[in-house]
């Protein structure tokens, strides 16, 4: 979603907020301006939204930024909408300001990705900024994945709603409504369809090109693919630190991808038919699964988008996969997956993650460790007594501009780094077995 779009939606949003208040108060009005006034702008004044946290304690960015060798990559995969290249501008200057990583490289690297399995088909756009700190020499790459290009031509369909023969017979309101309708509602079931696997064949592509290679490997531009995890990469595999960041409908886009890549892994033939044995040698699978993958999930909708489908291919096997001491442990994709799943009650599309839905629907072979993060995104309007007013288009898009949510990617819970914004803010509960 981009910076208009936002605005737009706030606008909206207010819009909102305001008629519901009006209805409220419609009834009130001897009370005076003078009062109505007062209660609004305490309600402006007040932040006291909730932050609660359960699970295993996380570092954040930071604690990878520290080690060496190696270096820190993040990819960022959007949600419904339509979204162009640069779309997390906003997002990644508040978590380089959180990270004091006060350098930049001049441009971006715009890589139009590509693969065989679909030639021919445009799969989006990979933008890659590079950050660093030039005194401490601390640096982090930045992948930003826009699919958006892939469902755009399917909801060219629906073009005639919002054109003028339909539109002005709405009223004004209504009819940025159903412009926002128009463009997230149907990305969700475009997914479910055949556009399912170019837009996994897109994070697939993304995710090789953070694996083969740094900043200064990158092409600048132009259509490229991204097709060998070879010997070659093996040591950068070992070294790197991996982190993936995803809004809405992406929870699920990296979720499925990551569970398509351990299966390409335990069967390469199957989805790289007449592709030479070494695509993906065995030191690359060894030094991934070796890692430990951190992803930040925010207004998290994994349990929505897994009605009415079919479990992952292995599932139910956790102790199998994860424990060195069981059978299945040298088949895992990676050491483990920290899941921190974020979303505000407020928000109608997101959804926190309980520890039986892990084990049951999410791979086992990503040895997936689950964090809830419980976060009012939205203010709740405190109106004459009446706390129960959250305008949940702010809850569902505002996740990635919250200073709480900002500091916890950057710098976790728990643990000693842990940003004094979130000690003071949020109210964290380990979890143990």
């Amino acid at each position: 979603m981009n910076k208009r779009d936002r605005t737009n939606l706030t606008v909206l949003a207010r819009l909102l907020v305001f008629f519901s208040l009006t209805a409220l108060l419609s009834g009130c009005a001897s009370l005076g301006k003078g009062v109505a006034e007062a209660v609004l702008e305490k309600s402006e004044n007040e932040d006291t939204r909730l932050c609660q946290v359960w699970g295993k304690p996380f570092a954040g960015i930071e604690a990878d930024l520290a080690k060496k060798p190696g270096k820190t990559k993040v990819l960022f995969v959007h949600g419904v909408g339509d979204h162009s290249p640069g779309y997390t501008t906003q997002f990644l200057e508040k978590l380089a300001k959180e990270l004091n990583l006060d350098v930049r490289s001049e441009g971006q690297k715009n890589i139009e990705l590509s693969t065989p399995l679909f030639s021919g088909k445009d799969l989006g756009n990979l933008r890659v900024t590079h950050l660093f700190n030039e005194q401490n020499g601390k640096e982090l790459t930045f992948y930003e994945l826009t699919w958006s290009v892939i469902t755009r031509q399917e909801k060219a369909l629906l073009a005639f709603d919002n054109s003028g023969e339909y539109d002005f017979r709405r009223a004004k309101v209504n009819g940025m409504l159903k412009k926002f309708s128009n463009d997230t509602g149907p990305d969700p079931i475009i997914y479910l369809g055949q556009s399912r696997l170019p837009i996994l064949s897109a994070f697939s592509q993304s995710f090789c090109w953070m694996a083969t290679g740094d900043w200064e490997d990158l092409p600048q531009s132009g259509k490229h693919e991204c097709m060998n995890l070879t010997d070659a990469h093996a040591e950068h595999i070992a070294k790197d630190h991996y982190v993936f960041i995803s809004h809405s409908l992406g929870s699920r886009i990296t979720t499925d991808g990551m569970q398509r890549i351990a299966s390409l892994l335990a069967s390469p033939g199957k989805y790289l038919p007449g592709k030479p044995k070494d695509t993906l040698s065995i030191k690359a699978i060894q030094a991934l699964q070796n890692k430990h993958i951190s992803m930040f999930m925010l207004s998290n909708q994994l349990p929505i988008l897994q009605l009415g489908r079919e479990l992952p291919e292995v599932a139910g096997q956790g102790a199998s996969y994860c424990d060195p001491k069981r059978p299945n442990y040298n088949k895992r994709m990676v050491s483990e997956t920290s899941i921190i799943a974020f979303s505000d009650p407020n928000d109608l599309l997101s959804y926190g993650i309980p520890h039986e839905f892990a084990e049951k629907y999410i791979d086992s072979r990503l040895c997936a460790k689950i964090t809830n993060v419980n976060i009012n995104i939205a203010k709740i309007m405190d109106a004459f007594g009446l706390s129960d007013l959250a305008n949940p288009m702010e809850a569902h898009i505002g996740y990635d501009q919250d200073d709480r949510v900002i500091a916890m990617i950057a710098k976790g819970i728990g643990t000693n780094g842990t940003s004094p914004l979130v000690k003071q803010r949020c109210e964290f509960t380990k979890e143990i077995k």
